[in-house]
């Protein structure tokens, strides 16, 4: 292109326009954000054509229509982009515009999980540990928790602290697992906040603790994980003095830091 082209060509590079995109999705402006990944998609772009996908899939702009999410997905997925790899994996689990197909969801989550996407780290770890859609293998479920948690992900710590508490294939390491799932209760984590007050009132992996016990349960119980909290308060408020209990309804009540 010449110089006198490149300056009558006025239209942004990719880049711009992706990253354009990206903020008016974010603020919640999705048509914006679509008339500026359509035409990259449709030029070839991988991670246009993912996010078309993904907005197809969620209906986020657009009406939901699992049939052009899945062709959008493809073409990105084909094309090496972890993204469309991971939500192409996730149609494929739940049997959104594809025939349900664990194995193929397993082959695609690891595609992108090697690429170093925490989602599919997370959900391949869990498919490892419970043998869905691939051979059940502990060492490759806490390989890729270890690999998601190192990024964040507290479902993947959630899940460390059970690999270890239950000694699926490690020795059982009481504080170990009480260490995991404190890192992923402290992230908001419910069911890993209930493990942790089950952890403290017992006195496994750490002190026992009848305060901070009953302020981890209530936490959980508050976070939607009730009913494995449930037995767990019951004893705990049963073996907290008066004033302990008010401390940990206090402690429960806090942000979390």
């Amino acid at each position: 292109m010449s110089w006198l082209a490149r300056l009558l060509d006025r239209t942004p590079p990719p880049e711009q326009r992706m990253a354009e995109a990206l903020a008016a999705w974010k603020s919640g402006n999705y048509g914006v954000a679509l008339d500026l990944w359509a035409p990259l998609a449709h030029e070839g772009h991988a991670r246009a054509q993912s996010n078309m996908g993904a907005a197809f899939l969620q209906g986020c702009g657009v009406e939901q229509d699992h049939a052009k999410a899945i062709l959008w997905l493809r073409r990105a997925a084909g094309q090496g982009d972890a993204g469309g790899q991971r939500n192409l994996a996730l149609c494929h689990y739940e049997g959104w515009g594809v025939p349900q197909d664990h194995a193929e969801a397993a082959r695609l989550y690891e595609a992108a999980a090697h690429q170093g996407d925490v989602e599919a780290q997370d959900m391949l770890s869990w498919m490892k540990l419970v043998g869905g859609g691939c051979p059940q293998d502990y060492a490759g479920a806490r390989f890729w928790a270890e690999k998601a948690a190192v990024h964040g992900s507290a479902a993947a710590m959630a899940r460390l602290g059970d690999i270890h508490h239950n000694a699926l294939g490690v020795a059982r390491d009481a504080a170990v697992a009480a260490d995991w799932w404190g890192r992923a209760a402290r992230r908001g984590h419910a069911e890993a906040q209930a493990m942790l007050g089950a952890a403290y009132l017992a006195g496994k992996g750490v002190d026992r603790d009848p305060v901070e016990a009953l302020h981890w349960l209530r936490r959980a119980e508050m976070g939607g994980a009730g009913e494995l909290a449930a037995g767990f308060i019951k004893e705990a408020r049963a073996h907290a003095k008066p004033a302990q209990r008010a401390e940990a309804e206090r402690r429960a009540e806090e942000p979390l830091s």
